[in-house]
């Protein structure tokens, strides 16, 4: 008898934190508490934040520099220097993918110098990519006044990790990106994804600093981490619950509990009987 009480109790205890291990809708949602949805005179509220592009280059980054001049036959040749010997316009250059950039473009070495034809090294370790294009664009109208420089970072890398749908490396092709737009590429969080506490990993000069921001909370849209540097990791922890919770009620699962839990009460009172 004691053995069948003890079995019951057993079931019980299961059947109740079926209950209480599922995932709530409020672990799940992204921007929570906005102050429109606490006051109905606010029908939209605008979170400020400066969108500068003020990442300071790092050796190992890769840069795409272009010269345009009046004199074609300076420009045709500066940018067929760059290019080891195959000649191709920036469009064509950008559509063949991460590997041409790579190799097309200007990596910065350990010394924070980049080599440019009939330059030489210049230094640009910890410029930006604007400082960096008035640096070379003063160095060139030493040789030639007619010309135009165009800089630009020649890959933005990210490295998502954790309770995304699609962890890896991501290359992105333009100046910024937001936290959003990151865990979209990732095919976004999902629903055992801990939003209350995003790591951020940005490489500094000096080695990594870690921060860590809330998506459930609708202030993100103005922190400095909304947007994301190059070679950031955005690391999305599990939440707690994970090892033996479900995003879902089981109703199937907790009615035949339910079930067997009735029949086996039954058979103890038939028992008793």
């Amino acid at each position: 008898m004691k053995k069948i009480v003890f079995v019951l109790l057993a079931m019980s205890v299961m059947a109740i934190s079926m209950f209480t291990s599922c995932v709530s809708q409020k672990k799940i949602l992204y921007l929570q508490n906005e102050q429109m949805l606490n006051d109905s005179v606010f029908m939209s509220i605008e979170y400020p934040n400066e969108r500068t592009f003020n990442y300071k280059v790092q050796p190992g980054d890769n840069l795409y520099i272009r010269i345009a001049s009046l004199d074609e036959k300076f420009a045709a040749y500066f940018n067929f220097m760059n290019q080891g010997g195959s000649l191709m316009s920036s469009s064509t250059q950008y559509s063949s993918g991460n590997a041409s950039i790579y190799l097309n473009g200007y990596t910065v070495g350990a010394d924070g110098n980049i080599d440019l034809p009939f330059v030489g090294d210049v230094f640009v370790k910890n410029l930006t990519v604007d400082e960096i294009q008035v640096k070379v664009q003063e160095i060139m109208n030493e040789y030639l006044k007619e010309t135009v420089v165009y800089v630009k970072l020649g890959v933005f890398n990210l490295t998502i990790l954790g309770e995304v749908l699609r962890p890896g490396q991501y290359q992105i092709y333009q100046s910024d990106i937001n936290l959003f737009q990151a865990l979209a590429l990732a095919g976004n969080a999902t629903d055992f994804a801990n939003k209350s506490n995003i790591k951020i990993i940005h490489q500094t000069s000096k080695g990594s600093q870690i921060v860590r921001v809330n998506l459930n909370e609708a202030d993100v849209l103005s922190s400095p981490d909304f947007y994301l540097k190059p070679n950031d990791i955005i690391y999305v922890e599990p939440l707690k619950t994970k090892q033996f919770g479900f995003t879902s009620v089981p109703y199937g699962t907790i009615i035949s509990a339910i079930s067997l839990l009735v029949t086996c009460f039954t058979f103890v009172i038939v028992y008793l009987k």
